[in-house]
Order: structure tokens, then C-alpha cells, then sequence
């Protein structure tokens, strides 16, 4: 499969997207706790969460809690219960991708990011809906994501860098089961990383207009020894004038020196 960055598809794909008119006259009135908000509907009835969204946390370095080090911020982490429960074999895995991420992380390779760490990348990402399909533009390195709600099933084809998406609506949540990855990307630059049988299941509520809560359990029998998830909000951006913007990430590479620019160095 591809290893590196899919084309710009955004503004191909907006001109197919059906326009989405939000309710306004629905939200009037309504509490923004979670479990009572109920979102602006599209124009097919489903819950809008269209808009450019961003996390306010540090799971791109750790999605455990961390101190803070060395261009790392302190975080308290995302994961349920604190521990990611690893097989024995791979939490010293991890101990030593930890120690190795410099050159071993995917990010420092410029690869896609994957699902979920695309999600809380300190980058804003873009979901655009329409009936049958819900598209995901994130700033970083253009990746994108296709999540099929059109009932189709699963492809079948493995490897991708961001999955294989299929989604459905249960009330105010969209669900998405993603499956059919590589083995290549991780979930944050701490090392915590996964196999080719990873599984995630992501939820995505709008609690308030400005506020989405994300959740993924993630399930992957060859690294873990049990399912586990990991959950945050995510925060519309409100500046004026606000879209993605661009960011190509260039895998650093020593410049060529010829032998005779060599020798007039001696």
C-alpha cells in the first residue's frame, strides 16, 4: 500500500457535498450539558457535526499523564483507567520505541498519522458531511479520511495507513468502526503503538455548539491483553476567517555533497 501522503481531495469533495442548513430554531432554548444537547440537523436529519474542530491536549506526545521534559508539555493523559494494558512482550516494546522515537516514530518518517492519534495531532482537522458519506480533512501532511454511512460493509483490503471506515448514527453519536491498517503508525510519539489487528471504535457527540466529545476503544489481540479507550473533547475553532491551512511534513535528509565541494573544504 501507499506509505506516504494522500493527494488533496477538499475541494473536490466539497463540490459534491450536499449543503448543510442548520436547524437553528431546534437549539433554542436547550441545555449544552451532555446527554440533553441535541444538535443542529443536516438536511437528511442527521446530527451536524460538520466544522473544523481541534484537541486542547497533549496526547500527541502521551496519551498516558507525563511529566513534562524537553519540548514535551505536562498532560494528564487520555486513556480510561490511566494504564494501557499491554502483553508483557510489548510494554518493553514500547519502553524502547520510547527511547528510539527520534527516528522511529512514523511522524518523523512524515507518514500518515492513523486513527486515532490523527484526531489530537496539535492540528485542526475538517468534517464535512453529506448523506452517504462523511469526509475528514486534516491539516497535517493533507491526510484525509473517507467514513462510509451508506450501510456498505467493510472492504476487505488491508494495510492503509488511516483504516477502513464505516460509520452509522445511534441518536446524537456518530459511530465509526475502522479496521484494515498497516502495522506502521503509532498512537502518540511516548511509543505506544499496535499491530495490524487493530480494531478502533470511535464515537463522536456533540455536547454544546462549540463542543464534541471523541471517544476510541481500541482493540488489538496480538499487543493487548484487553480492550481499552480513550476519550476528550474536541473544541470548534472560532477565529474569523478560520480553514486549514497548509502543512507538508519534509522527512529531514543530510544534503548531497559532491566530492570536488568536498575537496575545496581541505
Amino acid at each position: 500500500m501507499q506509505n506516504r501522503v494522500v493527494p488533496r481531495w477538499l475541494v473536490a469533495f466539497v463540490s459534491m457535498a450536499v449543503v448543510v442548513v442548520l436547524d437553528v430554531t431546534s437549539t433554542a432554548g436547550q441545555s449544552t450539558t451532555a446527554g440533553s444537547y441535541r444538535a443542529p440537523r443536516t438536511l437528511d436529519g442527521k446530527p451536524d457535526i460538520s466544522g473544523i474542530w481541534q484537541v486542547l491536549n497533549t496526547a500527541s506526545w502521551d496519551i498516558q499523564a507525563h511529566n513534562a521534559a524537553d519540548g514535551v508539555p505536562a498532560g494528564q493523559g487520555v486513556v480510561e483507567g490511566g494504564q494501557i494494558p499491554y502483553q508483557p512482550w510489548a510494554a518493553e516494546k514500547k519502553k524502547q520505541n520510547a527511547l528510539r522515537w527520534k527516528t522511529e516514530d512514523p511522524l518523523q518518517k512524515c507518514f500518515l498519522a492513523g486513527v486515532p492519534r490523527a484526531t489530537y495531532l496539535p492540528f485542526p482537522f475538517q468534517i464535512i458531511q453529506t448523506p452517504k458519506v462523511i469526509g475528514l480533512a486534516y491539516e497535517y501532511n493533507h491526510g484525509s479520511r473517507t467514513i462510509y454511512t451508506d450501510g456498505s460493509p467493510h472492504s476487505g483490503v488491508d494495510e492503509f495507513w488511516m483504516g477502513d471506515s464505516r460509520g452509522h448514527w445511534e441518536g446524537e453519536t456518530l459511530v465509526v468502526d475502522v479496521n484494515g491498517f498497516n502495522d506502521q503508525t503509532w498512537f502518540d510519539r511516548a511509543g505506544n503503538f499496535h499491530s495490524e489487528a487493530l480494531h478502533v471504535v470511535e464515537r463522536y457527540t456533540r455536547i454544546s455548539p462549540d463542543v464534541m466529545t471523541y471517544e476510541a476503544t481500541i482493540e488489538d489481540s496480538k499487543v493487548f491483553t484487553r480492550p481499552w479507550k480513550m476519550s476528550m473533547p474536541l473544541y470548534r475553532r472560532q477565529e474569523k476567517n478560520v480553514r486549514l491551512l497548509d502543512y507538508v511534513c519534509l522527512e529531514f535528509r543530510e544534503p548531497f555533497v559532491s566530492f570536488d565541494e568536498l575537496s575545496k573544504t581541505r
